[in-house]
């Protein structure tokens, strides 16, 4: 138990001693790390705010059916009321739908004021079964009265595209990042080791195993990345922060995920990603390394 506390004491200085030779290139190697995680990041956070939206928008699948107000729309339900897939129907009035319009608009509600009157029609909320959408739609267009009928499919489509694309942008800016890190990494263990190639050669004399020798600079590098992904975790908390509150402000319809929730999933994810990739960027660097 002694002997490893002497060589955990003995590796964290070393690494304080690597870090201290060549401290600027290690400081701009940890920014550039920085920056790159943080593009990553910011892909994550689209990724997962458009599949919450997408997963949102499904759970509360509705159409609004607006009708010929000379009908009543008490008939109109009872007819909807057959059609399978159809869960809750809410009549809405004209003043509600002002109501929600204004609470939609936010700041940007004084608009409704310009008005005489209210531009509002009444019309039926329906909540449906998602997957039976256009059998639901077409049934309710063929009852007598309906004038239009207004569903989300289009927003789906075009979420769950902005997804497809995020996804694939996001593998290949992740193997990109992947590989520009163990690159970056291995480019300073190496460094780091032609530095000290004497005291290498010194412990290798005295008969230290590699494993020995070496972990310090596994340690450097993953401290390093480590260090990077925490930093570009605090930009893309500002960062988000920012866009949060400007959307809240502007888009409050836009339905966003827990910020607390994606920052702890970014912080997760940059916490394995960075050791993982520090890891195999410092083997890297050492394998990569010959020493005479």
């Amino acid at each position: 138990m002694i002997k490893r506390i002497s060589n955990t004491k003995y590796y964290l200085r070393e690494v304080s001693t690597l870090l201290k030779r060549d401290l600027s290139t290690n400081i701009l190697s940890i920014l550039s790390l920085g920056f790159i995680f943080f593009i990553i990041s910011l892909v994550i956070s689209l990724g997962i705010s458009s599949q919450f939206m997408i997963d949102e928008i499904s759970f509360q699948a509705q159409i609004s059916i607006y009708y010929n107000e000379n009908f009543d729309p008490n008939l109109i339900k009872d007819e909807l009321k057959i059609i399978p897939g159809v869960n809750v129907i809410n009549y809405i009035n004209s003043e509600e739908a002002n109501a929600r319009m204004q609470e939609v608009l936010g700041s940007d509600k004084r608009i409704l004021e310009l008005f005489d009157h209210n531009p509002f029609s009444p019309y039926l909320e329906v909540f449906i079964e998602l997957d039976q959408l256009d059998e639901i739609v077409q049934k309710s267009k063929d009852i007598h009265g309906v004038e239009l009928v207004r569903d989300n499919q289009e927003v789906l489509d075009k979420l769950k595209n902005l997804l497809n694309i995020l996804t694939v942008l996001g593998v290949f800016i992740f193997i990109a990042i992947s590989v520009a890190t163990l690159v970056i990494t291995a480019h300073i263990i190496r460094q780091g080791v032609y530095i000290n190639k004497e005291a290498i050669a010194t412990l290798k004399l005295l008969g230290a195993p590699s494993y020995f020798i070496y972990i310090p600079f596994v340690i450097n590098g993953i401290f390093m990345t480590l260090l990077a992904g925490i930093g570009s975790v605090v930009l893309v908390y500002f960062s988000n922060s920012y866009i949060y509150s400007k959307i809240s402000g502007v888009l409050p319809f836009i339905i966003l995920p827990k910020f607390s929730a994606l920052i702890l999933t970014l912080v997760l994810f940059n916490g394995i990603i960075s050791i993982i990739l520090g890891f195999l960027g410092s083997i890297l660097g050492i394998k990569t390394t010959k020493l005479k």
